[in-house]
Parts: C-alpha cells; sequence; structure tokens
C-alpha cells in the first residue's frame, strides 16, 4: 500500500525537527565532558544537569555528577547520586568503589560515634567492587588503607590488610610493594617500609616510587638518605618539584647547602604552576639555607622577596625574625 505525499512529508518533518535536539543534546553532553575534563567543574555540572532532565535515566551523567560533587566535597550528594547507580547495575564495581568511597570521606567529616554507622556499608561496597573485579586496583587500595586504618575494636585488621597487599601485588607487583610498606609505616616498622618502598623502586622505578621512600626518610629524621633518594629520582625523571625538595631538606635539616641552592635556584627557573609549591616558599628556603650558612645579608634579600609574594606569609614573617637576630 502507497504511503501517502502527506505521510511522507509528516515524517521528513518528524525526523527535521527531532534530529537537531538530538544533535543538540550530544553536543551539550560532549562539551560538558570536555569541560570536565579541563577541571572545569561549575560550568561542567551545569550542562549535565540539563543533559539529565532530557535523558534522566543516563547513568554516565550520572556518574559525572557524582564525580564533580566529590571535587566539591558535597559528599552527600556524591553519595545519592552514586546510590542510584550502584541499584541501576549492581554488576558494576566502579559504582560500588565510588559509593563506598563517598561514604568514607562522608565518615571522615562527622563526629566518630556518627561515622561508626557508616562502617559496615563502607566495607560491603568495597568488598563487592573487589569481588566483581579481580583486577581492580583502586579498591585493593581503599581496602588496605581501610583496614589498617580502622581500630580492630570495629574491625580493622592488619592481617587483612596485608591480605589486600597481596591482591594487589599479583594485579601490579609495584603497588603491592608500595602497599606492603604503606602498611609496615603505619604499624610502626620502620625498617620492613622501607625495605618495600626499596623493592618498589627496583621494580618500577616510577616518581611515585622514590617519592614514597624520601617521604619515609624525611619522616624517620634520615635526611642525607633522603636527598639521596630524592637526587636519584631527579637524575631518573628531571621533575621539577624534585628541586623544592631536595632545597627544603636542605635548609631544613642544615645539609648539603650548595645542592640546596643549586636545586632552588632551577626549581625557580622553570616554575610552572602545575608544579605545586609557589615560588615564595623556594625563596623562603633559600634564606633558610643562607641564614644556616651565616650569610645574613643574602638571607635578608631572599626573605624579602619571599615577603613580597604574600605580605601575609606567616612564615617567611618569622624566619625573617630569626635572620634579624644573626
Amino acid at each position: 500500500m502507497l504511503q501517502s505525499p502527506f505521510s511522507l512529508i509528516k515524517s521528513f518533518l518528524a525526523v527535521l525537527f527531532i534530529f537537531p535536539l538530538f544533535a543538540f543534546s550530544q553536543t551539550t553532553f560532549q562539551q560538558a565532558e570536555t569541560y570536565f575534563q579541563q577541571e572545569k567543574y561549575s560550568k561542567a555540572k551545569s550542562l549535565f544537569e540539563n543533559y539529565l532532565q532530557d535523558y534522566p535515566n543516563d547513568r554516565k551523567t550520572k556518574e559525572y555528577l557524582g564525580d564533580i560533587a566529590g571535587h566539591a566535597k558535597d559528599w552527600d550528594t556524591a553519595i545519592e547520586y552514586y546510590e542510584e547507580l550502584v541499584e541501576a547495575n549492581s554488576r558494576s564495581a566502579n559504582y560500588h568503589f565510588k559509593y563506598g568511597g563517598a561514604m568514607g570521606m562522608k565518615a571522615l567529616e562527622i563526629s566518630k560515634i556518627r561515622a561508626l554507622t557508616y562502617i559496615g556499608d563502607i566495607k560491603q561496597e568495597f568488598e563487592i567492587a573487589a569481588q566483581l573485579d579481580p583486577k581492580h586496583i583502586d579498591v585493593r587500595w581503599a581496602l588496605v588503607e581501610f583496614y589498617i586504618q580502622l581500630p580492630s575494636i570495629v574491625g580493622g585488621s592488619e592481617s587483612k590488610a596485608i591480605h589486600y597487599a597481596n591482591e594487589l601485588e599479583k594485579i601490579s607487583p609495584v603497588d603491592g610493594q608500595l602497599a606492603k610498606g604503606y602498611i609496615a609505616e603505619y604499624s610502626d616498622r620502620p625498617n620492613d617500609a622501607e625495605r618495600y618502598y626499596i623493592k618498589a623502586i627496583e621494580i618500577g622505578g616510577s616518581p611515585t616510587t622514590y617519592d614514597k621512600l624520601t617521604s619515609h626518610y624525611e619522616k624517620n629524621n634520615k635526611p642525607k638518605e633522603a636527598i639521596a633518594t630524592a637526587s636519584q629520582s631527579l637524575k631518573v625523571h628531571q621533575r621539577n618539584p624534585l628541586n623544592y625538595q631536595i632545597g627544603k631538606i636542605a635548609a631544613q635539616y642544615n645539609l648539603e647547602a650548595s645542592l640546596g641552592i643549586k636545586c632552588l635556584n632551577a626549581y625557580i627557573n622553570n616554575y610552572t604552576s602545575k608544579d605545586g609549591v609557589p615560588k615564595g616558599w623556594a625563596y623562603l628556603r633559600l634564606a633558610q639555607i643562607y641564614k644556616n650558612e651565616g650569610d645574613k645579608q643574602l638571607a635578608m634579600q631572599w626573605i624579602d622577596k619571599a615577603l613580597q609574594t604574600r605580605p601575609d606569609f606567616k612564615e617567611a614573617k618569622n624566619e625573617k625574625s630569626l635572620i634579624q637576630n644573626l
């Protein structure tokens, strides 16, 4: 049976008007994703919320909105979105992981008594995620931290933390060593922690492995070892933040002044906002080194430069008083 010309025109017009709406929605979602990737979360949030009004069951949009709420530390909103996602797809390890993580962060911000009510749910969500995805690294790290930090009276267990560290080691040998180092460090076994972190460097040698060992040495009052480790990492990875870290250790411990000065100048000359620590702190560390060397004139020059970056720089004001008393 032939379709009437009017029916054909009606169908054509329907496609003509519906397709632009669909294309517009897709463009809205893609623009929101772009904003999210650029960390422009407020712009992304507005577009995702608009998109969700048209597509109220879109899981990816809800996940993005949960992530944005998490970045804003709006844990109640994040929990709400992730809970909806878990209910929509209980087989998603990532949804369970994010849901448990949001509850965990919420628990850290409320009273200890109220936080206790979250422990069972957090544990359940993390363990479900681990069961659903045998290769999920992040959730196993979360379980290591969960069990080692939780007091034994409410379910904490070093043996369970080690169990998940062993699972991590099967998936990623480097993560396994770092997790075991973390457990040993938390349990006040510094020699074991050092051994695991050194092994992690031998296996992977990533910036993170060097950072963990350097920080471990700093915490345990071993500045020479900390400088040596950071210096080795700098040779391998050429990361500018390491220049600041070496200079900071040199200043704080009155150690290897010439190396500290060299690294801090390199940090200042190569500085970008991505390096994290503002240049004012590098000026402060240089002032400390020159103070340690007894050079009051250069120390004053650098501390004044630090104060020029921020007049309310409390640490720099305190340091200036010390330099003036030389």
